[in-house]
Parts: structure tokens; sequence; C-alpha cells
């Protein structure tokens, strides 16, 4: 919801993105997606895919995990996070969206967002779910809780985890990869019903 709003912000209000990034940072997004650029959403021509896919593993991982990790601060931490990360992500979004670098943008981001966002929000559930045991242990003390929890939330975040690897292999070694849009576009909407098939599905029994 951060994100979406703050994508339709910045096409009323374009320097709002100064708001949230530094003339730096609207400088290195613009280069990274400008339609000129040789290759897209990357900073360094010189770094290969394999490279770049452990790149994005430990960034997106090391998102996921601080989102997770909010979790023991009552879920203010998760919910700091998740908005953070919305604000940001809307941020860079709308700015590149309003210059008209459209094609390039979400031609690129589109493969992978499927998994990356799905994994964010997976990772606050997880969070949240080790918040519940602090602000509502029930019967149980609050240590206990948060074990019982906790473990509940791993397996979450195994889930998370895999998403997030997922999303890194597209964006290291599909979203760059110069093709017609429509095709990206295409395989993005595929993406994205896998992803909501499998939730929609998954885990439901016979009756």
């Amino acid at each position: 919801i951060p994100l979406i709003i703050m994508i339709g912000l910045i096409q009323f209000t374009p320097e709002l993105v100064y708001s949230v990034l530094d003339n730096e940072m609207v400088s290195n997004a613009e280069a990274m997606y400008d339609p000129d650029s040789r290759v897209l959403g990357r900073e360094r021509e010189s770094d290969s895919d394999l490279l770049m896919f452990g790149h994005y593993i430990r960034n997106n991982t090391g998102i996921g995990f601080q989102v997770f990790a909010g979790g023991m601060l009552f879920g203010l931490g998760t919910l700091f996070f998740l908005l953070f990360n919305g604000v940001y992500i809307g941020a860079v979004a709308g700015h590149l969206t309003h210059v008209g670098f459209i094609d390039t943008f979400w031609g690129f981001v589109c493969g992978h967002a499927a998994f990356e966002l799905t994994a964010i929000v997976v990772s606050g559930a997880a969070g949240l779910k080790l918040a519940m045991a602090l602000i509502a242990p029930g019967r149980k003390t609050r240590v206990r809780a948060l074990i019982d929890n906790g473990k509940i939330g791993i397996k979450i975040m195994y889930g998370a985890a895999t998403l997030f690897i997922m999303a890194a292999f597209v964006e290291a070694f599909w979203s760059s990869m110069t093709l017609p849009v429509s095709t990206k576009y295409t395989v993005s909407a595929v993406l994205w019903a896998l992803v909501i098939a499998y939730f929609w599905f998954t885990g439901r029994g016979k009756a």
C-alpha cells in the first residue's frame, strides 16, 4: 500500500521524491534505467550475471531478515521496515515512471517483482508472528510463546528465503536481458499467476 501510494503521489508532486532520496540516489537510479544504458538495473556494467546473483541474494535476504527480526520490538520494527521499503521502492518507481523510463524500469523489475515483493510481505507475516507472542502470549509465558511462535516464524522464513533466491535468479539472469518489453510483461503476468495460485491452492485439504 505505501508503495502504490508513493508511486501515485509522485506523478502529481514530482519533487516529493527528494523527501525520500537525495540527489545522488536519484541520479544513480536514472543512470541505471536510462534507455541508452548498455546494461539495465546495474550501477557497474562490469559485474557478471553470477556476481549480481550473489549480490541480489545478500541484499534481498538481508531485507527479509530485518523485517522478520523487527518483530522482536513488539512488531514496531517489522512495520517500520515494511513501511520504509514500500516508500523507498515507491519513490524510485514513481520518479522513473514520471521521467518516462517506463519500459526500461518496469520491464526490468516486473519479472522478479512477484517473488521479491511477496517474499518481503511473507517476512512481515513471520515478524508479526514473533510480535504476537510478546503482545498476546495467552496462557503461556512470553518466553514460551516466543519460542513456539519463533518455530512457526522460521518455517515461514524458509519460504520467504526460497522466494528471495528465486527473485535473485530472475533478476540476475532474466531481467537485464534485452527482450521486447511485451515479452517481459507476459512472463511477469505468468509468474504473478503462479504465485497467486500457490497461495490460493497449496495446503487446502480435500473436503
